[in-house]
């Protein structure tokens, strides 16, 4: 009966979780979309003009441009290239999904960002709500993960092991295969999709699952890489296990 209950639960709290997740990544869509792409025609324009006219540019103007320039590139808008950028959005729904678990896990890298006030607004609500939905997500996919922690300790117990020894083991055990799961593998697959170097990789997984989240590495962002489609995906899938496996260290 109680195991039942605890299943009905779990399983009511991954989907209300998830659907937390998706309904965010729908608004924060809905609410930036519009205000990024006039930001990218505002920069397209922008550099138009100054290809037409910078033979004869005042120092003044110039410097403007700069500013503009540097302000578009902060706003994640690189005005490089042709027109098909300003259909790329930033604000798609994959881009839109990481955004909201990026919040949530309070991990904010900081490359994208809600800009319009609506979006501001929304996401301090979201973030409100959303970080202690997060944190008791996390307890519970770690409560999972010790049930495992207690069936080695119970097969360890068996073949006569002391209970001294089997803490010790049982958390050296979680340790390194936490480390070979979430650190050094993840970071060979970084480097390879990223072209990143393998401490980069590091580093990155490290910022990542720390919750400090510079933001000077984010995956699925540079331009002219070719990335599988569910790879962010894939991605956030790896930063919830990886928060998860360190809420579990931390009760261990």
């Amino acid at each position: 009966e109680a195991m039942c209950s605890g299943k009905l639960q779990t399983g009511l709290l991954v989907a209300s979780y998830f659907i937390y997740l998706l309904v965010g990544a729908a608004v924060f869509q809905a609410l930036e979309r519009t205000a990024e792409k006039q930001e990218k025609l505002a920069a397209a324009q922008m550099k138009e003009a100054f290809l037409q006219n910078f033979t004869h540019l005042t120092v003044a103007e110039m410097e403007q441009f700069m500013k503009n320039l540097t302000e578009a590139i902060q706003n994640g808008v690189y005005p490089v290239g042709n027109e098909s950028q300003v259909e790329e959005s930033n604000w798609d729904f994959s881009n839109s999904f990481f955004f909201a678990g990026t919040v949530v896990s309070t991990i904010g890298y900081g490359t994208l960002r809600p800009k319009t006030t609506g979006g501001q607004i929304f996401c301090v609500f979201f973030a409100l709500f959303g970080i202690p939905l997060n944190i008791v997500f996390l307890h519970r996919v770690g409560k999972m993960l010790s049930l495992l922690c207690k069936k080695l300790g119970t097969f360890l117990s068996e073949k006569g092991m002391r209970k001294k020894k089997i803490k010790s083991l049982t958390l050296l055990f979680f340790l390194a295969t936490g480390i070979l799961v979430f650190l050094c593998l993840p970071s060979l697959f970084f480097q390879i999709t990223e072209g990143w170097s393998y401490s980069e990789g590091i580093y990155f997984a490290f910022i990542t699952l720390s919750t400090i989240g510079f933001g000077d590495y984010v995956v699925g962002k540079q331009p002219g890489r070719n990335y599988f489609s569910y790879y962010r995906t894939l991605v956030a899938i790896w930063i919830l296990f990886g928060l998860a496996w360190i809420a579990l260290l931390f009760n261990l």
